[in-house]
C-alpha cells in the first residue's frame, strides 16, 4: 500500500465531499442542532407537568399543599371541581389529578391517617412514572412540616440516607444528554459518509476509472475511510468544545484528546463498517434501509439510552461484539468520571480489535465487489 495514493485518493474525497451541499447541511445538523435538540428535550425528566386539584377540604393546609406544586416541574395547579376531573383526565388535559377529601386536616390533627386520591394519566409514561413519586413526596413533606408546627408527635424513621450525588450533582439529564447525542451521530455520520462515498463512485461510474489506475482495493478503501474519518473528527471536537461545553454547559471532568483518540478507533471501526454496508447494497435507498438495520441496535442496546446492567444477559454479551458498546463506556469514564488511560484501556484495545475485524471483512467483500465488477 502506498501512501502517497492513499494520501490522493483522500484529498479526491474530501473534494468530492465539499461538492455534496445536503451533505454538508447534514453534517453541520447533526453536531449542532440535533445535539441541543436531544440533550433538551430529554422524556425521562418531569417538567412542567399539568396538575389538577380537586379541593374538598378548603382548609389551609390543604392549600399549603397545592401552593407546593411549582415550576419547573409542575405548572400550577387547576382548581377544578369533582366533576370535571374524569373529563379532563380522558381529554388529556392533565398528567395528575389531585382530590383532597373534605376533612383531611381534620383527621390528620387528629392522629389518623386520611387518604389522598391522585389520579395519573399512565399514556403519558415519562411524567407518570416519575410524578407519581414527586407528588407522594411533596404531600408527604406539607404533611410532616403542618404536624411539627402544631407539635403533634410525629415518628422519626428508622435510618437516615446521607445521599452524595457524584459526577452530576444536579441530576441535570442533559449532562448525559449531550454526550451521549454525541456519540449516536459520530456513528451515525460516519457510516454514511465512508458508505455514501463508495456507491457515489458506483453510481457516477467513476468506480471503473479506479479499477484501471495503478491503485489498489485496499489504497482505494483507506483512502475513503480517512477521509470520512477526518470529517467527523474535526466535526466532534468542534461539537464538543461549542455545542456541549459552551451551549449546554456540559462540564467535561476528562481529557478531551484521549477522547478524541478513543474516537478515531471508533471512526476506524464505524468508516468500515459503512463500507461493507456500501458492498452489499446496490443503490442509496438500498444502503439507507441497511444502515436503519444496523444503526438502531447500536444506538439503543450500547447503552447510551438505557445501561447495559438493565438488558438481557444475552443481549449484554452480543453487544460486545459493537463499536458502540466500548465507545459509550469509554466516554463516559472519560467525560463524565475523569478516568484515565489506565483505565480505559480495555475498551480502546475492544475498539482497536473489533475495528481490525470489520476492515478485514470489508476489505474482502470490497474486493469481491470489485472482481465482480471486471
Amino acid at each position: 500500500m502506498r501512501a502517497a495514493n492513499v494520501l490522493h485518493l483522500g484529498i479526491k474525497e474530501l473534494r468530492s465531499l465539499v461538492r455534496e451541499p445536503m451533505m454538508l447541511v447534514l453534517i453541520g445538523y447533526s453536531f449542532t442542532v440535533a445535539i441541543y435538540a436531544a440533550a433538551t428535550v430529554m422524556p425521562e425528566t418531569l417538567e412542567r407537568a399539568p396538575i389538577a386539584v380537586v379541593d374538598e377540604d378548603r382548609s389551609p393546609l390543604a392549600e399549603r399543599i397545592v401552593d407546593a406544586f411549582t415550576p419547573p416541574y409542575f405548572l400550577p395547579p387547576q382548581r377544578i371541581d369533582p366533576t370535571e376531573m374524569d373529563a379532563r383526565m380522558d381529554s388529556g388535559a392533565d398528567t395528575f389529578a389531585l382530590d383532597i377529601p373534605t376533612g383531611f386536616q381534620r383527621d390528620v390533627l387528629a392522629g389518623r391517617q386520611p387518604t389522598i386520591q391522585l389520579n395519573v394519566d399512565a399514556t403519558r409514561m415519562s411524567q407518570a412514572f416519575i410524578g407519581a413519586g414527586h407528588i407522594q413526596a411533596i404531600i408527604l413533606g406539607e404533611v410532616d412540616r403542618f404536624a411539627r408546627r402544631h407539635k403533634m408527635p410525629v415518628a422519626s424513621a428508622p435510618v437516615t440516607l446521607a445521599l452524595r450525588v457524584r459526577f452530576n450533582p444536579e441530576l441535570n439529564p442533559v449532562w448525559f444528554g449531550g454526550v451521549m447525542e454525541l456519540i449516536g451521530q459520530i456513528t451515525l455520520i460516519s457510516i454514511i459518509l465512508a458508505g455514501a462515498a463508495l456507491i457515489r463512485e458506483r453510481e457516477h461510474g467513476t468506480i471503473e476509472h479506479l479499477l484501471v489506475m495503478p491503485v489498489t482495493p485496499a489504497e482505494i478503501m483507506v483512502s475513503k475511510m480517512w477521509s470520512s474519518a477526518l470529517v467527523v473528527l474535526a466535526a466532534s471536537a468542534v461539537s464538543l468544545s461549542g455545542v456541549v461545553e459552551t451551549v449546554l454547559h456540559v462540564p467535561i471532568h476528562g481529557s478531551v484528546p484521549l477522547f478524541l483518540a478513543g474516537t478515531a478507533l471508533q471512526l476506524f471501526a464505524t468508516t468500515a463498517l459503512g463500507i461493507y454496508l456500501a458492498t452489499v447494497a446496490r443503490s442509496m435507498p438500498q444502503f439507507s434501509l441497511l444502515l436503519m438495520l444496523v444503526l438502531l441496535p447500536l444506538m439503543v442496546l450500547s447503552g447510551s439510552v438505557t445501561p447495559r446492567e438493565s438488558m438481557p444477559a444475552a443481549i449484554r454479551f452480543l453487544m460486545l461484539a459493537a463499536p458502540n458498546t466500548h465507545f459509550v463506556l469509554l466516554a463516559q469514564a472519560i467525560l463524565y468520571r475523569g478516568a484515565g488511560l489506565d483505565v480505559v484501556w480495555p475498551q480502546f484495545l475492544a475498539l482497536a480489535l473489533i475495528g481490525a475485524a470489520l476492515f478485514g471483512l470489508s476489505l474482502a467483500r470490497f474486493r469481491q465487489t470489485l472482481a465482480a465488477m471486471t
